[in-house]
């Protein structure tokens, strides 16, 4: 009794073992599906992940050498700074040649105003002349008849008269002319503003000619030194936008159901493995270029696929980084582990 005593309580403790075994597995096992549910869908992260900021490359508006370029690669540029200089001096001189064209057409202005006046002064007189042989005619006409003068004088008057006519139309027609060439319409002078316009570019250009940082940024791939020829809309410094950092995180489309712009992110960076920093999504890609259902020709090119496997497609999602720390500078195409928490 006492040996099969033993083997019973033996093996009841075996089942028992059993039991809270398997009960161990299946707790172990729901907690993993819960934690694995949780992080799939509820949580989605992804380590497909980098950070990125603007670039933008810095070009000049006017062409020339370069002669001061105070920047190195790498440095950190505030809103303002000179980044490079191009030679100023053939635009000083259409600078110069402007202004001095503005002063002279002035004067031209000036003279044709005088000349204007001097016009409708001599148009005047003239006008006088003609109504006094106007008068003159009139009054010899009813002395016709009783022979007090003859028919010449009649046709000498008509004539004068006649040419009187011609010579205050003549009149006018300068006083027109040199109206046309002051070139005024209205209050604006055409002539002082096609100058001042030309100024205005040229004092344009001279500016120009001194580039400075549109915002606080890095200088990134400097690969230029003082004499180098810098052409007018082509690129001659890249920065990198210092503003504003974020993560472009490509979510597998079956997470796609769980982000929204909006939600609260947290982000962990390969080389401050320590650090845990703060985003927002600000929004999901909607678009991904493909091959496949590209069009040849005007015909749909659709290549075979295996019915069995299916691939699910990254969306880019885009994630504004928060709070930044001075400590830890960010740096483009570091990489990245994204999590989304949801509305926080």
């Amino acid at each position: 009794m006492g040996a099969d005593g033993a083997m019973v309580r033996v093996g009841a403790g075996r089942r028992i073992a059993g039991i809270v075994t398997a009960a161990a597995v299946y707790a172990i096992t729901l907690i993993l599906a819960v934690y694995i549910t949780r992080i799939y869908f509820l949580f989605p992260q992804t380590d497909d992940a980098y950070v990125r900021a603007n670039t933008v490359g810095i070009a000049p508006h006017v062409s020339g050498p370069i002669v001061e370029l105070p920047i190195k690669d790498n440095q950190h540029v505030k809103k303002g700074d000179l980044l490079f200089v191009v030679d100023p001096r053939p635009y000083q001189a259409e600078l110069d040649a402007a202004v001095a064209n503005v002063d002279l057409t002035n004067l031209q202005i000036n003279a044709l105003d005088n000349s204007i006046s001097a016009a409708k002064a001599r148009q005047a007189q003239l006008e006088a002349d003609r109504a006094y042989d106007q008068q003159y005619l009139n009054r010899l006409i009813p002395l016709l008849p009783d022979n007090f003068v003859t028919e010449n004088d009649v046709v000498n008057a008509r004539t004068k008269l006649a040419a009187a006519k011609a010579a205050v139309d003549n009149a006018r027609s300068e006083v027109e002319r040199a109206k046309n060439e002051l070139g005024k319409y209205g209050d604006i002078n055409a002539r002082r503003k096609a100058a001042e316009a030309a100024a205005y570019k040229a004092r344009l250009n001279v500016q120009y000619c001194f580039v400075y940082a549109p915002f606080d940024g890095y200088v990134t791939n400097l690969n230029i030194a003082v004499g180098q020829y810098a052409n007018e809309g082509r690129e001659v410094v890249s920065l990198v936008d210092d503003r504003e950092w974020y993560v472009m995180a490509n979510f597998r489309e079956t997470f796609l159901a769980h982000i929204r712009p909006g939600m609260h992110a947290e982000v962990f960076l390969l080389g401050y493995p320590n650090v845990r920093f703060q985003g927002r999504v600000e929004g999901v890609g909607w678009a991904l270029f493909q091959d496949n259902g590209a069009t040849v020709q005007g015909l749909p090119r659709v290549d075979p696929t295996l019915n069995w496997v299916r691939l699910a497609q990254r969306f880019p999602v885009r994630v504004t980084l928060e709070n930044r720390d001075p400590r830890y500078p960010f740096r483009m195409g570091e990489t990245a582990v994204v999590t989304i928490k949801g509305w926080q």
